[in-house]
């Protein structure tokens, strides 16, 4: 079950540019209360007044406990909670020298500082209660290659209140047709000065201008993204070693039960991805379309646990998952096709 429910995504996260990439897997018209999809880009106002309209606020960690001579309180001087005031709820423990990044500081103002000004906010949202945070910047128009695959090139800035993300400022791509995240560093070395870390430390805002030179800006990422969708769709792949990435993805065990039966119904669901799906089919027979199919099952049919698939989909985009996916996928290939 996805931690976040239906109401809390239709209510805690922003989706822009529908005219172009539709709506978000999880929209629903019944829950909307004020409609939380975009034709065009989102506004910063939206963002600020929906999402970020409270502030993390640290406070003490005390313990109660009973003793011989009554009721001791006990309060830790090396720690401190992070807490969302609005709500009650504490978000984090940490020790005394960590520093709050607060949501509308870290992912709005600071992204501006590092971005041109003609990029809009094309999705944003809140989960985990407060604790988690993304405001994803794009381009206006949606690029298509001669291929026909359409995307928009972004950057992922996203922090969190709890430890599980760091503040994290990440180019990356969004496939249009499927609402996947994908990696346009597939080749060896490419992938550096796509993201950069900044740690929760008084050093925290000197790090600003060294994002900005390391990311070298979202529009550039555009260029590399099409000649690999070009490279990949001129790589041929037979249906003999379509069969044979099969077996290397999803080995079957020998043996029947509950592993072997897993196996193979994500087989089955990698074949009619590959196969019949929109969002795949058209690049059957070339390594994009196997890339494509597995990042797309990953995405929106993969298990998902402790966590919701908006989080999960997320993180994965942050802090390199939806790279490494498609690298190793690209890596398994290529080892049949030899």
């Amino acid at each position: 079950m996805s931690r976040e429910t239906a109401e809390w995504l239709n209510a805690n996260t922003l989706i822009g540019f529908t005219t172009q990439r539709g709506h978000a897997w999880h929209y629903r018209a019944d829950l909307q209360g004020e409609p939380n999809h975009y034709p065009g880009a989102v506004p910063v106002a939206d963002v600020e007044r929906r999402l970020f309209h409270w502030q993390a606020v640290e406070g003490q960690i005390t313990a109660t406990v009973m003793t011989a001579d009554g009721v001791l309180t006990i309060t830790d001087p090396e720690r401190k909670a992070i807490v969302r005031p609005d709500t009650g709820t504490i978000l984090g423990v940490f020790k005394s020298g960590y520093q709050i990044h607060q949501f509308n500081t870290w992912l709005l103002e600071n992204v501006a500082t590092i971005l041109d000004d003609d990029l809009s906010i094309g999705s944003a949202g809140v989960l985990r209660g407060g604790a988690v945070a993304w405001v994803s910047v794009e381009v206006p128009e949606t690029i298509t290659t001669p291929e026909g695959v359409k995307f928009r090139p972004h950057l992922v800035a996203a922090a969190s209140h709890d430890a599980s993300l760091a503040t994290t400022y990440t180019r990356a791509i969004t496939n249009v047709v499927c609402d996947n995240t994908m990696s346009a560093a597939l080749r060896e070395g490419a992938h550096h000065g796509q993201r950069v870390k900044v740690k929760h430390s008084s050093r925290s805002l000197g790090r600003l201008i060294e994002t900005r030179e390391a990311l070298a800006i979202v529009h550039t990422i555009a260029e590399d993204f099409q000649r690999q969708v070009a490279e990949l769709t001129a790589l041929k792949v037979s249906d003999g070693a379509w069969g044979r990435f099969v077996d290397v993805y999803v080995p079957l065990p020998a043996k029947p039960g509950r592993s072997r039966t897993m196996a193979e119904r994500k087989r089955e669901a990698l074949q009619r991805l590959y196969r019949h799906d929109e969002r795949v089919a058209p690049w059957a027979g070339n390594a994009w379309g196997v890339i494509q199919a597995v990042n797309t099952l990953v995405h929106h049919e993969g298990i998902v646990r402790g966590a919701s698939r908006a989080e999960r989909n997320t993180e994965r985009a942050v802090t390199g998952g939806a790279d490494k996916l498609d690298r190793d996928t690209l890596d398994r290939l290529t080892a049949v096709l030899v």
